[in-house]
């Protein structure tokens, strides 16, 4: 019995936890387009799409915030979410699924995330009801809305979403915004992934597109055009020293791989640079 009471402390203490670490996060909304907005908070950022009386949302961050969301969302729109869109399976743009499900609602994502969601064992009303393999377009009643699975990137699950009206597209953690990504090689991400499918975005969209990235402020067509030349840098000159017969070691240490975009602040987040050289080089190796 005494043993139970631990478990129950323990758990009160972690749960307490979560509340406080989501307690003083502010989600924030920017107009992004006419009818499209970005919200900010913690974990990935959403997208709000409104076309007529119907709204497309882009992941949902964290359960506990997600009455924070409904707030902002409430304050640019009274329409019902008639999709939500997960742009892959981690908990940062999944966690909300559950609080955002309903009759109204109908889930959408790449087949791969529906099954890591299952295996994870997540409850039915957080799994994905409609899912796509390779490319998919909703009904809506005047927008097309494009999405696109790029194949191996940050998962083996991403999925970009364009809407073509709009000239919006949210890329999800296929793009980190002037930092250096979170490339996820346990769940089928690669380097060589990642750069094919930010090259694949950039050859749909325009010069006058605007992107919401997975994390990061609003970028543009040059923003991911820059970031595409900073992976293929990176990736040619790791690839270069493994070549020549440079240790795991030494690559992962050696700062001048890096420094050029260090120096730009591209290992400020969630990925420093000494993870970002460990991660193109086991990509690369398959070590």
């Amino acid at each position: 019995m005494k043993n139970l009471l631990s478990v129950f402390a323990l758990l009160s203490i972690l749960n307490a936890g979560a509340q406080d670490r989501f307690a003083k996060v502010q989600i924030t909304s920017i107009e992004v387009s006419e009818n499209t907005f970005m919200l900010t908070g913690a974990g990935g950022n959403i997208m709000i799409a409104i076309d007529k009386e119907k709204v497309v949302m882009i992941d949902d961050q964290f359960a506990p915030l997600s009455d924070k969301i409904k707030d902002a969302i409430e304050g640019i729109t009274d329409y019902p979410i008639a999709y939500l869109i997960n742009t892959h399976h981690h908990g940062d743009h999944t966690g909300g699924n559950g609080n955002f499900n309903s009759k109204e609602t109908t889930i959408v994502a790449h087949v791969n995330v529906k099954e890591r969601l299952i295996s994870e064992g997540k409850e039915e009303n957080f799994i994905p009801e409609m899912t796509l393999e390779e490319e998919l377009e909703l009904q809506l009643p005047t927008q097309t809305c494009l999405l696109i699975h790029v194949h191996n990137a940050h998962t083996d699950g991403d999925t970009f979403i364009f809407f073509v009206q709009e000239n919006v597209v949210h890329m999800g953690d296929v793009f980190f915004n002037a930092k250096y990504p979170y490339i996820d090689l346990k769940s089928g991400g690669s380097i060589d992934g990642y750069i094919a499918a930010q090259e694949r975005v950039l050859s749909t969209i325009n010069e006058e597109t605007k992107i919401i990235p997975g994390h990061g402020t609003l970028a543009s067509y040059e923003d991911l055009r820059n970031n595409i030349e900073m992976l293929v840098d990176i990736k040619e000159n790791i690839a270069s020293k493994i070549k020549k017969g440079v240790s795991k070691e030494d690559i992962i240490a050696d700062t001048t791989i890096t420094a050029a975009y260090d120096a730009k602040g591209y290992g400020d987040g969630f990925i420093n640079a000494e993870r970002f050289r460990t991660t193109v080089y086991e990509s690369i190796t398959g070590q």
